[in-house]
């Protein structure tokens, strides 16, 4: 994600508001924005040279009615479409060329080149974004190739997060960057991996045909808990049902925007997506020792804002709110509400609010303190203003905001919780 964006809530969210209400041709002359990419790479049979390309993408750019996805030059390209991932309806898409995608929303685009056009569903919303599915496939015999009986995938990634599906009946020999291995439902190998630096990866994998190949199986659904390699279990005993969740492709995020210490506060907002039917709630349960203030949240998709409360002890029950563990008279719950989502739809949330916990932020000896654990995937923090970084406990992407804010970015590609620890002094 791109942290300039988000270093203000409230000036931000006047910025998206006025852009949304310039003319169609002002906006046309901005540079498009995305974020949350993800790439899957199908490989199929390896005669053909072809790879499938599922590439997911949420525009951001306040106003805008279409996305432009770049085919890259060299490869053979054919697109079987373009959906809306909030209702799952197809697209109106088109292929154009580099000087109409200039003129027209990406101001960027290289003259020679050809871009898919696709026609978003809705504007993007001020604050918002429109999430997309696209569906090509390449025939590229440089990238995709045999070598004996073995074949060879070698492609230039940039992509932050990306995936690779190998033919069924084939093993994997070789991988140049480190990755997940997970299976597929239909029992294909799967690498997965998060880009953590600023360049395109090099990415090359090696596989051959095997005698033993895997059977079809159930794969562990993309938003599994992270908890299950960690606490919690028995830890003297292998796993042998244990399904690895794809942490690729996990989508939530979060932000941190500290305020001064003293105060013990960290305003943040998390992105969250919900696909499973009938699901008409998020519930956020404070963690002991913290306290949650000024909750809100809106849905991403279409700017919706939503009904939220803060419940409490016997409250929760009394609302029919059912939680892992039976809630105690300190337990406490933010709730935000939404229409139940559909069969083959989804719904992307921002639920933002203001924590309190002055047992994991602090000031000690004039030096503030952060000691937190993270769930996700992807995970900001931005220090207050006139604070200097002296110590992070865990490698992080670190970068001065418009405003003179430090912030670090922290990416976790394993699929378990990381310890973040920060100190900081004032200038």
């Amino acid at each position: 994600m791109t942290i300039q964006h988000d270093t203000s809530f409230r000036s931000i969210s006047m910025l998206f508001l006025l852009l949304s209400f310039l003319p169609t041709s002002f906006l046309a002359a901005q540079d498009q924005k995305a974020e949350d990419n993800f790439t899957k790479y199908i490989l199929q049979a390896p005669e053909s040279h072809q790879f499938q390309m599922i590439y997911e993408v949420s525009a951001t750019t306040p106003g805008a009615k279409y996305y432009y996805n770049t085919l890259r030059f060299g490869n053979k390209h054919k697109v079987s479409g373009a959906y809306d991932m909030m209702t799952g309806d197809s697209l109106r898409w088109e292929i154009v060329k580099g000087n109409y995608a200039k003129r027209n929303g990406f101001s960027s685009a290289s003259l020679s080149g050809e871009y898919l056009k696709v026609n978003l569903a809705r504007p993007v919303p001020a604050g918002g974004e429109a999430r997309i599915r696209i569906d090509k496939t390449y025939t590229n015999a440089s990238n995709y190739f045999k070598e004996g009986k073995d074949i060879v995938f070698s492609r230039s990634l940039g992509i932050k997060r990306n995936a690779v599906v190998l033919p069924k009946g084939y093993e994997l020999v070789a991988c140049n960057y480190p990755s997940q291995v997970t299976l597929t439902p239909e029992g294909q190998i799967m690498l997965s991996f998060m880009n953590r630096g600023s360049r395109s990866i090099p990415f090359k994998i090696r596989a051959r045909p095997v005698s033993n190949p895997p059977k079809a199986m159930m794969a562990a659904p993309a938003a599994s808990p992270p908890q299950a390699t960690g606490s919690g279990r028995d830890k003297s005993k292998a796993r042998v049902d244990y399904m690895p969740p794809v942490r690729t492709y996990q989508d939530r995020e979060i932000v941190y925007f500290l305020q001064e210490p003293s105060t013990h506060s960290f305003r943040l907002y998390h992105d969250y997506t919900e696909t499973r039917p009938g699901t008409d709630k998020y519930l956020n349960v404070v963690r002991p020792g913290s306290k949650a203030s000024k909750p809100s949240a809106m849905i991403l998709d279409t700017g919706e804002e939503l009904e939220v409360e803060t419940l409490k002890g016997d409250a929760i029950t009394k609302k029919g709110i059912e939680l892992s563990q039976a809630p105690t008279a300190d337990t406490e719950v933010v709730v935000i509400w939404f229409e139940a989502v559909k069969e083959g739809q989804s719904v992307r949330l921002r639920i933002e609010e203001t924590y309190t916990d002055p047992n994991r932020y602090l000031v000690h000896n004039g030096e503030l303190i952060w000691d937190r654990s993270f769930g996700r995937n992807r995970n900001t923090v931005i220090l207050p203003k006139g604070w200097y970084l002296t110590a992070s406990s865990m490698p992080a992407v670190i970068e001065e905001t418009p405003e003179g804010e430090i912030s670090l970015f922290f990416m976790n590609d394993r699929p378990d919780n990381m310890d973040v620890f920060i100190r900081a002094r004032k200038r």
